[in-house]
């Protein structure tokens, strides 16, 4: 993975932390919008929708316009999310509740469309147990959901952090640092990681397949934004779902244009599907979304970031920003909902109601 999927809180955190939001999108009845995404097996649908015609003969159903912009950077397209710029953006439940409902940006997820099922994982040239790990040194993309994945699975052999060094690496830089007798230890995301996993000598020990349904890919929308024009909503869910089910059936031509656009061919993508649980059915999104399972997920990350400092400026615990599911329960402070996952509109694809 290059720049382009960057999936790290890092920068943003500190260029959101204390900052009141400007220009947040805003709340009216209005006719145009505009989403943003950027490069990953499980965003690429976006840029298919925008070219295909998709997204167009949804919206015009709706009466309004839809603009599917990609943005090369991932970091930037949520900032520019969250200062207004946009009124959805592709991104992770980890990285929604960092920057933009940290920042105080009401956000709703959308559309639940995935979770890495494989896509990011532990390697170790030396040593072939996760519990091999100890005293060594881990590069990864600090703060990114790698740092996520690691810190959940130290927990697993009775270790922490403290047990061993994080060297914060870029992941333009990690193929490079893999090459090289003083790296020892990385965690990454594809196809970074099956890039590693073809050298000499490396084993991959533990992946995002150990701890399903954590690591989620959402679109995200913003509250106020679409409460005020649910046209909105239904015009992206609709041509979402229209695209799952060419996905779905197999039609090569959608899935090639999406592995070319993300510079690979058909067999590169679809191995990064299988590893991928796509969320192809709208009921099986929903069903996942108002799991039990999902709030005990995002206790997880909330404690993840407050503990790494990136819960938004002065949070005095990892339930400062509240989070709110679809049986109307919250986790965190109920005076500060600011992460939403609403399933109304998924529902309406699952009942054939778009």
């Amino acid at each position: 993975m290059n720049s382009n999927l960057l999936k790290t809180t890092a920068l943003a955190a500190m260029l959101l932390a204390g900052a009141a939001i400007a220009t947040p999108a805003q709340a009216q009845e209005k006719t145009s919008f505009k989403v943003c995404w950027s490069i990953y097996v499980g965003w690429m649908p976006w840029g298919y929708m925008e070219t295909s015609g998709i997204m167009d003969a949804w919206a015009e159903k709706y009466g309004i316009d839809v603009e599917i912009v990609q943005i090369n950077d991932y970091i930037e397209s949520i900032n520019q999310y969250t200062i207004g710029e946009y009124d959805g953006c592709s991104m992770t439940n980890m990285d929604a509740l960092s920057i933009p409902s940290g920042g105080g940006v009401d956000t709703t997820a959308l559309i639940v469309g995935d979770y890495s099922n494989g896509n990011d994982g532990i390697i170790l040239k030396q040593g072939e147990t996760l519990a091999d790990i100890a005293g060594q040194n881990v590069n990864l993309v600090e703060l990114s959901v790698s740092h996520y994945l690691l810190a959940r699975a130290l927990e697993t052999v009775g270790l922490s952090e403290p047990d061993l060094t994080v060297v914060s690496t870029s992941d333009a830089d990690m193929v490079a640092a893999a090459a090289t007798d003083d790296v020892t230890a990385l965690v990454t995301w594809n196809p970074l990681l099956s890039e590693i996993l073809a050298m000499p000598g490396t084993s991959l020990v533990a992946d995002s397949s150990d701890i399903p349904g954590e690591i989620i890919d959402i679109m995200m929308v913003n509250t106020d934004v679409l409460a005020d024009n649910p046209d909105f909503g239904k015009a992206l869910v609709g041509a979402w779902y229209e695209t799952m089910a060419l996905m779905a059936s197999g039609d090569e031509a959608a899935l090639t244009a999406m592995a070319e656009a993300s510079g690979t061919d058909l067999a590169g993508y679809n191995a990064q599907l299988d590893s991928t649980e796509m969320f192809f059915d709208p009921a099986t999104a929903v069903a996942f979304t108002e799991s039990a399972d999902l709030p005990q997920t995002m206790e997880f990350v909330a404690t993840f970031l407050f503990d790494h400092g990136i819960l938004g400026e002065g949070a005095p615990s990892s339930e400062f920003v509240g989070v709110a599911f679809p049986d109307g329960s919250v986790y965190g402070d109920e005076a500060n909902v600011k992460l939403r996952f609403d399933t109304t509109y998924m529902q309406m694809a699952a009942d054939g109601a778009l």
